[in-house]
């Protein structure tokens, strides 16, 4: 199979790491307009490289889009009319969905949205527990981490997650509502609070805290920043029969023995970490999901799509307009 990688930033190295590892026979083509960086990944990588997917000699079969979210929707519109399968990280703007999920039903092509934590055991691990509970819940859930934190390599200004339409905040609560979502029930309504904690050159909040209803009477406290100086995921479930605690990595998720009192940690699985990135990065998830989306390929039902996404984003600007939804 022949793969392209459009956009050769961290993600997209991430992606030809993982591909890689999954399969060393795979063919890899780099593409990045910077073409200093499309050669550095080529040599470090040992894929072949282009500037334009237009460059490209002999058609791929798929193509993952790796470009920071405000210019995703035109590339995977050109992938489509292409004829290639797609997959696309988050997108944090619904530019061009309907268009392209319309295109990818014309040309009989798989659109794959990337949403990793639906991927990570533990949190499948949660969903299962709580579903089998059957009853409403209420939870606790904190992610933070300072933005110039995230990538201290690159310069914070022309990071995408700096620009208002693509904030870090809008990032966290793209990468963490659909699993909460998937396992809590639809959200049916938010309250919000926000305010600005940093003294970064920031047109946007840097802190919300969001009151979360669920259809099935759930409710949830989610506060979400990019102010905390560690790196945090903690999370607490409960109700008079379940109480779950999860602290961001695989082996700190634990469950109270309602019967014997005691909190016991619950396996949960592999770990693939990459230096550099926060402890709470499990590698593992990413991998996983493009396991799924070449099983997509083959005819599996994906977990995740396009169409809920654009009912996700619509949450996420309820909650950064502050307006109760």
């Amino acid at each position: 199979m022949r793969i392209c990688v459009i956009g050769l930033g961290s993600m997209g190295k991430r992606r030809i790491r993982l591909l890689k590892i999954k399969n060393p026979e795979l063919e890899i083509i780099g593409i990045d307009n910077n073409i200093e960086r499309a050669k550095s990944v080529s040599i470090e990588y040992a894929i072949n490289y282009a500037s334009a997917l237009s460059n490209i000699s002999e058609k791929p079969d798929c193509a993952f889009v790796c470009t920071s979210p405000q210019f995703h929707a035109p590339i995977i519109q050109e992938c489509l009319e292409s004829n290639l399968h797609v997959f696309s990280e988050i997108n944090l703007i619904d530019d061009k969905y309907d268009k392209n999920i319309r295109l990818a039903e014309q040309k009989g092509k798989v659109l794959f949205l990337s949403s990793t934590p639906l991927y990570k055991e533990e949190m499948q691990i949660i969903e299962n527990k709580v579903k089998q509970n059957g009853k409403p819940c209420a939870y606790q859930y904190h992610v933070g981490q300072y933005l110039p934190d995230w990538h201290p390599w690159d310069n914070l200004e022309n990071f995408f997650v700096s620009n208002k339409q693509t904030n870090g905040c809008r990032e966290l609560l793209a990468i963490e509502l659909p699993w909460i979502q998937h396992t809590f029930g639809k959200i049916c309504a938010v309250n919000t609070e926000k305010t600005k904690l940093t003294d970064l050159k920031l047109d946007f909040p840097d802190t919300y805290l969001v009151q979360v209803r669920h259809s099935n009477g759930t409710i949830g406290n989610l506060t979400v920043d990019v102010v905390s100086r560690h790196a945090v995921r903690k999370l607490e479930i409960f109700n008079e029969d379940i109480y779950i605690r999860w602290d961001g990595t695989p082996e700190s998720l634990y469950e109270k023995d309602i019967e014997t009192g005691v909190l016991q940690q619950i396996p949960a699985g592999k770990y693939l970490h990459e230096k550099g990135y926060s402890e709470s990065i499990n590698e593992y998830a990413y991998m996983k999901e493009i396991e799924e989306f070449f099983d997509v390929i083959k005819g599996k039902e994906p977990l995740y799509s396009f169409e809920e996404d654009k009912e996700i984003l619509k949450v996420i600007d309820s909650i950064e307009d502050g307006a109760t939804a």
